[in-house]
């Protein structure tokens, strides 16, 4: 038998966060982890140039499907479940105490990974635009600790403050998206308006696996909304509306943007001059059709997009640690509420810590920001946030089939079992080409896959020892 999970929808007197925001805020705080500026000059070129060239639009289309059919059961389930937890909540109450422990733990790890690989790319971008501008040329670990500074600032204030900075800084990054699109599209692109990047022979082309394990690298981040339903105004409403606005505005921003990098160098020539300059391949297409201030503007609002991805990911991390120690799963010191600004402010310190060592570990050994520190880490998110989509896709038919509080057909069995086999699809095919993404050796490859597999199943175990401690008898 499963057992009762010990978060629930309504959190205890005095131990519960505070906050007014609203859809748009929690929209805004899920885009900008996914970083729409990011994907689309750093992570397209990739995709274009080592997977399948002009089809890679149509990998976002197909992540953003998946994700979508997912999001069904998951905003259903958001109705029994409010919790700063998110997935973490959601796998306990579906699979028990266990299982949701382990989860718990997949989350920190894939959150702190990906921040801190975000840490090492921002950094490098920030010294290059530094640099480039007449700035003096400081090493990259000394632009990290001055970004996490004003992350921790940001962080252990209200999140309606960190929502209204990254809302300032989102739409920003994304009119200069939408320009370099409606730019492309006005002057016909290199060799005309088709439609290449959305045909099936386009999209199997080359190895779709690496396109499409980017496309949902892109989307990570998705969590946030259900992460910020104790602070939302409505979360019933809230969370299942800005879970599917999210998705969709994600999807659509990066198929379109995607689709016009590929039409301003032709669908024949954008693989060819992906390969020729990757780092470089949309600054360029911004050079040639809105000018060389745009193109430099870009580069700069690369640096502010990284930053909103920071903080996004900072307060998703210091949620969950919350989210844990209420719970009864960590030190108590961790769910204390700030008594003005309603944040757990404990947890966003405990964040700020772990980003410097772990930052501050590469910097020592003196790992490239890039090649190592980004690629390594974000590899290791990457997967542990798949297989904790799983998981909580798994605990959405689990739950939904014993409680039978939503006697809904698609919403609680179809969607659910569709997206469940979507996204184990995509996990297998991530780890299949897992060596490439991190860019390292087989033997890394392999010790980061059981890091992610111990930390589940350090969790799991904690979750049983735990549970026979409090109740005398196993948890599942």
């Amino acid at each position: 038998m499963i057992e009762s999970p010990t978060t629930s929808a309504t959190p205890a007197t005095g131990s519960a966060l505070r906050g007014s925001i609203g859809v748009a805020g929690i929209v805004f705080l899920v885009i900008a982890a996914a970083a729409p500026l990011t994907a689309v000059a750093g992570s397209l070129p990739v995709m274009i140039a080592i997977g399948n060239g002009a089809g890679a639009p149509m990998a976002y289309i197909v992540a953003a499907a998946v994700l979508l059919v997912f999001s069904v059961g998951y905003a259903a389930m958001s109705s029994s479940v409010t919790d700063t937890g998110a997935f973490y909540a959601y796998v306990t109450k579906g699979l028990g105490r266990p299982s949701g422990l382990g989860a718990a733990g997949l989350a920190l790890l894939a959150y702190t990974t990906i921040q801190a690989a975000i840490y090492g790319l921002a950094a490098s971008t920030l010294q290059s635009v530094v640099v480039k501008f007449g700035g003096p040329d400081l090493p990259w670990w000394f632009w990290a600790f001055a970004l996490m500074a004003l992350v921790a600032v940001l962080g252990y204030r209200s999140i309606d403050l960190g929502a209204k900075v990254l809302g300032v800084l989102l739409l920003a990054e994304i009119a200069i998206i939408v320009a370099l699109s409606v730019g492309v599209l006005a002057k016909g692109g290199a060799h005309g308006i088709d439609f290449v990047s959305f045909t099936p022979s386009a999209f199997f082309s080359g190895s779709p696996g690496i396109a499409l394990m980017f496309a949902i690298a892109s989307f990570v981040g998705f969590e946030a909304t259900a992460i910020y339903g104790e602070e939302a105004k409505n979360p019933k409403r809230t969370v299942p509306i800005a879970t599917y606005v999210a998705v969709i505005t994600i999807g659509v921003l990066y198929a379109v943007a995607s689709w016009a990098v590929v039409l301003a160098f032709g669908s024949d020539n954008v693989q060819a001059a992906a390969q020729a300059d990757t780092a470089n391949l949309v600054f360029n297409a911004a050079a040639t059709y809105l000018g060389g201030t745009a193109s430099d503007i870009m580069m700069v609002m690369l640096v502010t997009s990284l930053f909103a991805a920071l903080l996004a990911f900072h307060n998703a991390i210091a949620r969950y640690t919350f989210a844990l120690a209420r719970a009864g799963f960590g030190p108590k010191r961790f769910m204390a509420v700030h008594a003005k600004h309603g944040s757990p402010h404990a947890g966003s310190i405990l964040q700020t810590i772990t980003a410097a060592i772990l930052v501050g570990v590469f910097a020592l050994a003196g790992a490239d920001p890039v090649l190592q520190l980004f690629t390594w880490m974000s590899g290791v998110a990457i997967v542990a946030i798949l297989v904790l989509m799983v998981l909580t896709s798994l605990a959405i038919i689990a739950y939904f089939r014993r409680s039978g509080t939503d006697s809904r057909l698609w919403h609680t069995k179809i969607a659910p079992v569709l997206g469940s086999l979507g996204l184990i699809a995509i996990t297998a095919l991530v780890i299949a080409n897992f060596t490439t993404l991190i860019g390292g050796s087989s033997v890394l490859a392999n010790v980061f896959l059981v890091v992610i597999a111990a930390v589940f199943l350090g969790g799991f175990v904690a979750g049983r020892v735990l549970g026979d401690r409090t109740t005398g008898a196993p948890t599942l």
